[in-house]
């Protein structure tokens, strides 16, 4: 059977257990209990059901139709995975094209049922659709999970060992964090605060796990109280080592499915908890005499502003990534045309150089290794049948990363294989000036990344062109790869909402691109951690500090396309990564090295 009509198959399936329940829109978004970006295996039901293997995209299925809304990362990769399939494709933001609410709200019919299992969806979202019901006087069934009753052989429940961050890695103790939490908690007059965002837990708790792919997260919900911190999680992914740490720092451990009974017996009047973030099921245990404080975890800022130790820890990470990528440019550049290479190869024997470095844990993500026209699709993994042989010309573009004990990495570098044209030079030299602009920036503080985003994205809007996505985002320190709540982007809502102020010590990446579909993909990434610079009479200005140690390919540049100010900045960075990487490398690579990194 074919792909399509597996899926048509599995969508049928859906309607029949819609039908029973009279239920005439059933909605299935990409997530799991705690709204995580990436999600294991178990929660891709979204996948299974559409064939869409991308990692952002809600499926809506009524009785005569089915949608796929995703963001422009993914538009290209969307529409292959989904021809023949009977499903259709929104372009979640393009003009013309309805929201799901608006979409749900149109196809509901009266008296009719609308559902979803409520803890995949968060509180924030369901109470959308919950007034939409109630507006159209249907049913609102959010009790099963009616895409897990038609998944034949669906993976296993996620309980990977949890394991302890040594304080020497993390830089501060649970204790002290803790007392932090409680000290807003106070501050918002709340009695209990229950957090779900495993991002979060796994920062305060100062543990990890290895419940999803390149994401060491442990499946977990907290309820910290003034004087208790209960921790719901699987008895399996318990050590013996992590029992004791959590018993010395007094955490109660509780199963992991109590956690909807025991709220709901919570004695505490004010709960602090983000909606957002908070599946629909969490809300609706509580006790109904209990207030919601609706706000922003304190985690999250907490997490975004990296300590010390954690900032000079994760330049270290940098430095071994840096050679890593950087003996992988010397091999690439080498070997193309004397054997074969493949999207595949090469990424494999990056992550090889990765695994070779000390105090290596795992990628931070799959890592997109996209020849050609591959490269358009922003977010493309190569598979063994599109797995494209490279040639002597073109652009590979490679994007990758790494978690370290010291910290975590994100890279992208876009590698001339051979000849090139004009165009391709053009766009190349505009992205390279973009990246080198915004790492540049000089900032009064109080700006965010909507205000910076246009030094990015200007080089390539002089041109008329765009990338559909952000310019960067967040980095987790030895947590997810996409954090908040700063990035770079020019509209509030694109693929995430992460544009708040830029805080000194907060990590984010820099990574304009362009991306012609059917011709190529060019994106070049590097770090940027702000700090402050000077104080004036004017206020305090903030810059960042380039923590990328990897050349960018002078094969593509254009230098007549640069102003002085940006070929000064780019040999800057060039004299930078030699200094940085060279004592590590062999004296073949050196002397590549050496001239990769000429001035120009």
């Amino acid at each position: 059977m074919g792909k399509s009509e597996s899926v048509k198959e599995r969508i049928s399936a859906l309607r029949a257990e819609m039908e029973k329940r009279g239920l005439d829109i059933y909605i299935v978004p990409t997530s799991d209990y705690h709204e995580s970006e990436y999600v294991g295996d178990y929660f891709k039901a979204r996948k299974y059901l559409t064939g869409f293997t991308g990692s952002a995209g809600i499926a809506v299925v009524t009785p005569e139709e089915a949608g796929l809304w995703t963001d422009g990362r993914y538009f290209i990769q969307a529409e292959a995975q989904l021809a023949g399939s009977g499903v259709t494709l929104y372009k979640s933001g393009e003009e013309g094209v309805p929201t799901i609410e608006e979409f749900v709200e149109k196809k509901l019919k009266e008296q009719g049922g609308l559902g979803f299992d409520g803890r995949v969806m968060n509180a924030a979202q369901a109470e959308k659709y919950a007034r939409i019901a109630e507006k159209k006087q249907v049913k609102f069934h959010v009790t099963e999970d009616l895409a897990g009753i038609v998944w034949e052989d669906r993976p296993d429940f996620p309980a990977h060992p949890v394991w302890v961050l040594p304080e020497e890695y993390a830089g501060e103790s649970t204790a002290d964090k803790l007392a932090r939490v409680r000290e807003k908690m106070e501050k918002e007059k709340a009695d209990a605060h229950i957090l779900t965002s495993l991002y979060d837990i796994a920062w305060l708790l100062n543990i990890r796990g290895g419940d999803i792919d390149c994401v060491p997260v442990v499946l977990s919900f907290l309820v910290i109280t003034k004087d208790e911190c209960r921790f719901y999680v699987s008895e399996k992914a318990l050590t013996e080592e992590s029992r004791e740490y959590l018993r010395k720092e007094r955490i109660t451990v509780r199963p992991y499915e109590a956690v909807y009974e025991e709220i709901g017996a919570l004695q505490a009047e004010n709960i602090l908890l983000c909606k957002p973030l908070t599946n629909y099921r969490i809300i609706k245990s509580l006790s109904p005499q209990a207030k919601v404080i609706d706000k922003e975890n304190p985690t999250e800022h907490m997490k975004a502003v990296k300590n010390p130790v954690e900032i000079e820890n994760t330049r270290k990470a940098h430095v071994k990534d840096g050679v890593a990528v950087t003996k992988f440019l010397y091999w690439l550049k080498n070997n193309i045309g004397k054997q074969k290479i493949t999207e595949i190869s090469a990424s494999d024997y990056l992550e090889q150089l990765r695994r070779e470095q000390e105090n290596f844990l795992d990628l931070s993500f799959t890592t997109i290794s996209a020849y050609g026209p591959n490269a358009a699709m922003m977010h493309y993994s190569a598979t063994p049948e599109t797995d494209a042989e490279l040639e002597t010309k073109g652009f590979l573009l490679v994007d990758s990363g790494g978690h370290y004990l010291e910290g975590t990495t994100d890279i992208t570098r876009t590698v001339a294989l051979g000849e090139l044209s004009e165009e391709e030079k053009q766009h190349f030299t505009a992205v390279c000036r973009a990246n080198l602009n915004l790492a540049d920036a000089k900032f009064l503080y109080g700006c965010r990344g909507l205000n910076l985003d246009i030094l990015a994205r200007g080089p390539l809007w002089d041109l008329g062109i765009d990338y559909k996505c952000g310019t960067g985002h967040g980095v987790g320190h030895i947590l997810n790869v996409h954090e908040g709540p700063n990035g770079f982007r020019w509209k509030l809502v694109m693929e995430r909402n992460d544009s708040g102020i830029l805080e000194e010590g907060m990590i984010t990446t820099d990574e304009p691109g362009v991306y012609i579909e059917g011709k190529y993909g060019i994106r070049t990434e590097n770090e940027l951690i702000c700090r402050k610079a000077e104080k004036n009479e004017y206020g305090q200005f903030m810059e960042f500090e380039n923590i990328t140690y990897v050349p960018i390919d002078l094969d593509a540049v254009l230098p007549e396309e640069m102003s002085r100010t940006e070929r000064r900045r780019l040999n800057e960075y060039h004299k930078m990564v030699y200094d940085t990487v060279s004592p590590y490398l062999t004296e073949e690579e050196r002397d590549w090295l050496k001239e990769y990194t000429r001035k120009i």
